[in-house]
Formats: structure tokens, C-alpha cells, sequence
């Protein structure tokens, strides 16, 4: 292993996310291979209430560690010791601030794996934190990256996009509520083309679907269909003022694991998140306003 190499930590083996990236990292003969980094240690974690990380966390831990020698150590602080940067990817975003707050002490770059919280005073009291100690941070779905969609996103010339309209199966899990399990995706495909500055959303739901609204300040208009019944892919419709665009976010071989790891990468390297954190923040309460709405059918205010 090179020396030049960065000895990446990951926290939390409760998603085959860890999976994903491993293998993109460590694999130098994947056809995806994204160098510059080498995962050399981790802490499982797990959350015993959430039946999809409990069920989950022993398998991907004794699979990297049979498959590609990773070491398991006993502590968020041994790994965060060990390695150069940190993946905080346990699947339940409600500990994301308990183990964070173990991290920051370190002064090391962290990727938070969504959802980077699953309310807005955890997220705020991350972002704090981050800034306190220096810590670049920073915080999305794969989906943001798949190359699908930042090809129409980079391929609208000068027209501006107007709105955006943004689909996906939306599962719901009772300890990630509403749209923080599923429908975050959605919502960073959403944002990753309108940016910030939405004023207000509003929600409303059946057993089979959700659709939510969000007016920006300038009057621009995005929504999210998610769906329990049907479509199970996920897509979106760019509304450019002189065009709309369908947007297929399987449309490249390139996994967007791998699109999303090549920023991870870069942002390890040169400290700077190619999000700004103030997004995250606003992505995190735009969901929490949407659950809002959706549990009382009126409109939020952001």
C-alpha cells in the first residue's frame, strides 16, 4: 500500500454502503477504481432498534474483514486514531451527532453518509461542532452524483432551470421518519439542481404515494413524488425556460457510488466541501418541514 495513500475509518457496518466504497477503494483492479485512499479500519456500531442495522451490522463486519482485512476496533476514538479522514456511515441518522461528537475531537476531514441528521437541532449542533474543531464536513445521497443527472444538470447551456421534478420509491421506517429514510434521496436530486432557498413546503400522502412541494424565494417551483406502489426507480424532470428534460439516472454503466466517492475523495484532499454546509442544513429542515406538513396537511414555512 502506497504511502501516499489516505487511511480512510469507517464508522458504523450497518449499510452496504461500506460495502460499495470498500470496494471501489480497495479494489485497484475494479473498473470503477477510485484511488487516493485505502479503508484500514472500522467500528460496526449498530442500533439494536432499527431491525434494518441490527439484522445488517454482523455481516458486513465479518465480510470486511474476511474479504479485505479491515480492522475492527472497539471504538469510535481507535478508529478515528487510526485513519487520515472518516466515513461516518451507520444507516441511522439519529445517532449521527452522539458518534460525530466522539469524531470532532480529532480534527479529521468526515463524509456523514445520509441523512446527515434526522432533525434539524442535530444537524445545526453538527455543523457547530464541525466549525469549532475546523472539520470539514461533508454530507449527501449517492443519487446527487449519478451521472445521469449532473450530465443534464452541466448540459442546459444558458437556461436557467425554472424547476425541477424529482420521483423515487419512498419506503418508510418508523425511527427515520417520513422522507429521512428514502425520500432524502430525492430531495438532494432535488437540491443538487434548484440550491438553496426555498421559502415553504407542503405535503400531502396516501398509503401508495407522497408528494411534496417546495416554493423557492424566487419563485421557482420543485416537488417530490415518492412512491410504495409501482415505479420503484428513481428519475426527475428538469424544467429549463427554454426546455424540459428527462433525467435517467441509470442511463451511465459508472455506478454512483463511484461519481459520489470521486468527490468524497476530493474533498478529503483539499478540505473543502463541494456542498456548502448551509445546504445540508436546509436540506435537513426541508424534510422536516415536509413531514410536517404531511402529518398535518398544511403548508411550513422554512
Amino acid at each position: 500500500m502506497s504511502q501516499q495513500l489516505l487511511k480512510i475509518g469507517l464508522i458504523g457496518l450497518d449499510t452496504s454502503h461500506v460495502m460499495a466504497f470498500t470496494e471501489l477503494l480497495n479494489s485497484a483492479d475494479h473498473p470503477y477504481h477510485v484511488p487516493g485512499g485505502w479503508v484500514v479500519a472500522a467500528f460496526p456500531g449498530g442500533s439494536p432498534d432499527f431491525e434494518l442495522s441490527a439484522s445488517r451490522v454482523q455481516g458486513y463486519t465479518d465480510k470486511l474483514s474476511a474479504d479485505y482485512g479491515i480492522c475492527i476496533m472497539d471504538s469510535i476514538e481507535e478508529v478515528a486514531e487510526a485513519s487520515d479522514v472518516l466515513m461516518l456511515e451507520s444507516v441511522d441518522g439519529r445517532i449521527h451527532l452522539e458518534q460525530f461528537s466522539k469524531l470532532a475531537p480529532f480534527r479529521k476531514p468526515v463524509f456523514i453518509d445520509k441523512p446527515f441528521a434526522v432533525n434539524s437541532r442535530d444537524a445545526k449542533s453538527i455543523s457547530a461542532l464541525a466549525k469549532h474543531h475546523g472539520i470539514p464536513i461533508m454530507s449527501c445521497s449517492a443519487l446527487r452524483y449519478a451521472e445521469g443527472l449532473t450530465t443534464k444538470l452541466r448540459g442546459g447551456g444558458d437556461s436557467p432551470i425554472i424547476g425541477m421534478d424529482c420521483y423515487g420509491p419512498m419506503a418508510l421506517q418508523s425511527t427515520q421518519p417520513g422522507l429521512f429514510w428514502y425520500g432524502i434521496h430525492m430531495v438532494d436530486m432535488l437540491y443538487s439542481g434548484m440550491g438553496k432557498g426555498c421559502l415553504q413546503v407542503s405535503s400531502v400522502h396516501n398509503g401508495d404515494h407522497d408528494f411534496v412541494t417546495g416554493l423557492w424565494k424566487d419563485g421557482r417551483v420543485g416537488t417530490i413524488r415518492g412512491n410504495r406502489r409501482g415505479n420503484t426507480q428513481f428519475g426527475a424532470v428538469i424544467h429549463r425556460e427554454n426546455s424540459s428534460e428527462a433525467v435517467d439516472v441509470y442511463a451511465h454503466q459508472k455506478p454512483y457510488y463511484a461519481s459520489l466517492l470521486e468527490q468524497i475523495m476530493e474533498m478529503f484532499r483539499s478540505k473543502l466541501s463541494p456542498i456548502d454546509v448551509e445546504e445540508t442544513l436546509e436540506i435537513i429542515r426541508f424534510i422536516e418541514a415536509a413531514n410536517e406538513s404531511r402529518a398535518t396537511g398544511r403548508t411550513v414555512f422554512l
